[in-house]
């Protein structure tokens, strides 16, 4: 039903049908014509048979073009033969079938008529095949062939009809360049609304695999932190109890308080509008990396970061410290924080890299560039003489807040990283 049908659907088959019906007129404008100068009937019978075929071939063909325009299958060969041959049918039956009277009545006539049906239909029928060029040519070809047939048996040349030729020939060949041109451009509209419409489609699979990838880059934040700490911590509070020192029991209970935390920023996840602070992150990343027995320095916790900032240098402090537990046998860490004119710049830097080991690059800093980018700023890592450096920059143009503010669960908009 035309309802149901999307509108590139409505369009294509208004397209269509507008263009099957400018064809199918054929038959009726020779029913016109043999009304208008009466043909022999044997002689007009046959020409209206055969331009009733010829309107068939000619809205086949078109439909075939059609699907080809648009990246369908090609048109048989064969059907292209047969209109052809039908073409010249036409045009053939219709100049045995009426006569010129005179000169004057060249342009007016109906054999001139009955050859442009022929030649014309046949011509726009394979527009959709044909570029706008080779459509040009052959108007000018077909425009010759008909001013030269309807000439035939007039009379002698002289300066005026030959000059009435040139400008029947000029007026027929534009005329049938216009109208090829307006059957060129409905199908290119078509094609135009149906890449528009694999567009939108493709756009929308787009949408959907980035926040795939935004949904797994979140857990891959949460996880990856969580777990390394519990394993830390774990691996401390099983030290502690076989020593039989005092504090495991506190280990553990500290365990269970950051898989409640992850539990709850799953959730979050899960519901779209999990935030990051930097404050907290700062803060968690002196714990994490002291229970890991590495000593760590953080300088410029207190210096003002804006708000366009904050989420993400709190995701490259997680990430970073994260980093620095699992990939490193780092003994010292030093986190600075700090503000250049408008941006903000974050600097990680500890001491675990074995000589001759070069540093990778795995999917959570990749996540992490993608997530800076995304806002703006730019990772760099480094690695010299033993050590590890990450650089996270983020421009900030908003008011400033401290990274130590009060936490507080807010709402983000939805995001589209970059891929």
């Amino acid at each position: 039903m035309w309802t149901r049908r999307t509108a590139p659907e409505r369009f294509d088959a208004y397209t269509r049908w507008s263009l099957y019906l400018l064809s199918g007129a054929e038959p009726l404008a020779a029913l016109a014509l043999v009304g208008l100068d009466p043909a022999p009937s044997a002689v007009a019978g046959a020409w209206l048979a055969v331009a009733v075929l010829h309107t068939a071939a000619c809205v086949a063909v078109l439909r075939a073009g059609v699907t080809q325009f648009l990246g369908g299958r090609p048109a048989p060969r064969p059907l292209l033969l047969v209109l052809a041959v039908l073409s010249v049918a036409v045009a053939a039956l219709g100049f045995w079938a009426f006569r010129v009277h005179g000169p004057d009545d060249v342009a007016g006539s109906s054999r001139y008529y009955a050859l442009l049906l022929g030649l014309g239909f046949g011509l726009l029928a394979t527009v959709p095949l044909l570029r706008f060029g080779r459509i040009v040519v052959v108007a000018l070809v077909l425009a010759c062939a008909v001013g030269c047939s309807v000439w035939v048996g007039t009379g002698p040349l002289t300066a005026t009809t030959v000059g009435m030729a040139v400008g029947l020939g000029v007026s027929t060949a534009v005329m049938l360049v216009a109208i090829s041109g307006s059957y060129r451009v409905s199908v290119w509209m078509l094609g135009a609304v149906w890449e528009i419409d694999r567009s939108r489609v493709l756009h929308a699979r787009l949408a959907v695999a980035e926040e795939r990838l935004r949904f797994s880059r979140d857990l891959h934040d949460v996880f990856g932190r969580t777990l390394s700490v519990v394993a830390v911590k774990s691996e401390l509070a099983a030290e502690l109890a076989a020593r039989g020192r005092p504090g495991a029991e506190e280990q553990m209970l500290e365990v269970r308080r950051i898989a409640q935390d992850a539990l709850r920023e799953v959730r979050a996840v899960v519901a779209g509008y999990r935030t990051a602070d930097l404050g907290a992150e700062l803060a968690g990343a002196r714990s994490v990396l002291r229970s890991a027995g590495v000593e760590t320095v953080v300088h410029g916790d207190e210096t003002p970061v804006g708000e366009a900032a904050q989420e993400a240098l709190a995701w490259a402090v997680r990430e970073g410290v994260t980093n620095v537990v699992r990939h490193s046998s780092a003994s010292t860490c030093t986190i600075t924080l700090r503000r250049d004119a408008h941006v903000g710049v974050l600097e990680i830097v500890n001491d675990g890299v074995a000589p001759g080991q070069r540093a990778r690059g795995g999917s959570g800093l990749t996540g992490l560039g993608e997530r800076l980018a995304h806002a703006g700023g730019s990772l760099t890592t480094w690695s010299e003489d033993g050590r590890f450096g990450l650089v996270a920059q983020v421009p900030d143009v908003r008011p400033v807040t401290s990274p130590l503010a009060a936490l507080r669960p807010a709402r983000t908009t939805e995001r589209t990283p970059d891929a």
